[in-house]
């Protein structure tokens, strides 16, 4: 059985119509007994930003080999997952900063990549990162759509091999039909789960 991590940064949390997409997703992935799922809500995690005395022990903990530390954790839990479901809103052409920050805590050279010579190589095990979130206006395809470019590139950085989002857009246009958007979302979860059987 794979190892599923489900990582929730939707602020609103049952409000969200990213969190609402997300759910729909997971009782899929749960439905197909495929998955071990371990969820981390962020809004309830004690996350800190690198800064001052949190990021000098950090750096004192690397330079000292110790990347048993529990302030790792975070990072050897990502690193073990198969298969990877972040969901977060669009926000200021990304997402919220709380995700920024969970980021930054994963992000540890000799757990999720390593640095050489020739550059980053990722040592996350995941096959498989998938981004659900949703959009009050029309990104895709913009040069303002910064927060499925960030994922799939953290993809790449992090050695997964597949990366796949899911989103609905335009929800808060004038006039939009909210309910079909989102029923498009979820016929595209549909089709997606549908490859399992």
């Amino acid at each position: 059985m794979e190892k599923l991590l489900y990582i929730d940064s939707c602020i609103r949390r049952e409000a969200s119509r990213s969190r609402q997409a997300a759910d729909y997703l997971m009782k899929k992935m749960e439905a197909s007994g495929k998955y071990e799922i371990e969820t981390l809500c962020l809004m309830d995690e004690p996350l800190h930003y690198l800064g001052g005395d949190f990021f000098l022990q950090r750096e004192r903990l690397l330079a000292e080999g110790r990347r048993d530390h529990r302030r790792f954790d975070y990072a050897h839990q990502f690193a073990r997952a198969d298969v990877i479901v972040i969901a977060a809103p669009f926000w200021d052409l990304g997402f919220p900063a709380l995700l920024k920050t969970y980021i930054e805590n994963i992000s540890v050279d000799g757990i999720t990549f390593y640095a050489d010579t020739e550059g980053c190589h990722g040592m996350s095990q995941g096959r498989q990162l998938i981004f659900v979130t949703t959009r009050g206006g029309y990104y895709e395809n913009t040069p303002l759509e910064m927060g499925s470019l960030y994922m799939e590139a953290l993809s790449v950085f992090f050695g997964i091999d597949q990366y796949k989002c899911f989103f609905a857009e335009g929800l808060d246009i004038e006039g939009s039909d909210q309910k079909m958007l989102m029923q498009n979302l979820f016929d595209q979860i549909d089709e997606f789960a549908a490859d399992w059987t």
